[in-house]
């Protein structure tokens, strides 16, 4: 399969239509139409149902997508990194989201810069759901995730620590009398709905709570009595005037990791790798 098949398959897919697709594409219609039916031919199989309404992806178109992004996501990363190689970079790239492992990402820089064969570290605080993407497209060369919220597949991984969650509400708020909470009690509150987190994809589910973006106008909105959240315990070291953290008993424990693309062969991050686990 060529790139520009893969590509032209994840648009229609993504849009569910052939005339979105070819419009994003900046193609004609029919040509689109007729490169997916070739690569059906070829592959044997239906990957797309069609009907007067668009599209929908069969099983095996499914597993194509899934596939196929991430076959573009390495091809965009190989492209990127030979390009930083050619500049001479010789320094490591490390993605995290702002605000959240400030303790541990702190340590790490600490004792990475005292090796004596470290390399220049350039640190890039990015949105919510942005640093597994910035790893996968070539921007960066190794990231802070966080399970379950972010995919570690196709990545190698090392734990770093796991920590609670924590709720979120505006100082003064009833349930921040209490020890505890649980998720079905914060999930449903009157005039603090959950915030509306982006996807891995960059879209936003339905619901009414507010589209956010980045931690601190999270907390901005908290403290404004507009949402409350649920968020590793952690945030607490850094939580603005008007914010109260109270612990959530049954939400899912998080757990922090170290993840690099599994084909890398660079002794620097390597070694930035055995700095983070031996912390």
């Amino acid at each position: 399969m060529e790139t520009r098949e893969l590509r032209y398959f994840v648009a229609v897919a993504e849009e569910q239509t052939f005339v979105r697709a070819a419009h994003r594409l900046g193609i004609a219609q029919p040509p689109l139409s007729r490169a997916i039916s070739r690569l059906e031919r070829r592959l044997g199989v239906t990957l797309l149902e069609r009907s007067s309404r668009g599209t929908a992806l069969t099983g095996a178109g499914a597993v194509l997508l899934r596939e196929a992004r991430a076959a573009l996501d390495a091809v965009e990363a190989a492209e990127r990194r030979t390009k930083r190689a050619a500049q001479g970079q010789a320094g490591l790239v490390l993605v995290t989201k702002a605000g959240a492992s400030t303790e541990v990402l702190a340590k790490l820089l600490d004792a990475y810069e005292a090796e004596p064969d470290a390399v220049p570290l350039e640190v890039v605080l990015c949105g919510i759901a942005e640093q597994e993407r910035m790893l996968r497209d070539g921007r960066a060369d190794v990231a802070l995730l966080h399970l379950p919220f972010d995919s570690t597949a196709g990545f190698d991984v090392e734990e770093l620590g796991t920590e609670r969650q924590v709720a979120l509400l505006p100082a003064g708020h009833p349930l921040t009398m209490r020890a505890h909470v649980r998720l079905d009690e914060v999930s449903d509150l009157p005039g603090l709905p959950l915030p509306r987190w982006p996807r891995r994809d960059g879209t936003y589910p339905d619901g009414p709570g507010p589209q956010v973006r980045d931690n601190m106008q999270l907390l901005q909105l908290v403290a404004l009595g507009r949402v409350c959240l649920v968020v590793p315990e952690s945030v607490r070291l850094h939580l603005p005037e008007g914010v109260t953290a109270v612990p959530v008993v049954d939400a899912p424990p998080v757990t922090t990791v170290i993840a690099w693309p599994p084909h890398s062969r660079s002794r620097p991050l390597a070694a930035l790798v055995r700095t983070a686990t031996r912390l």
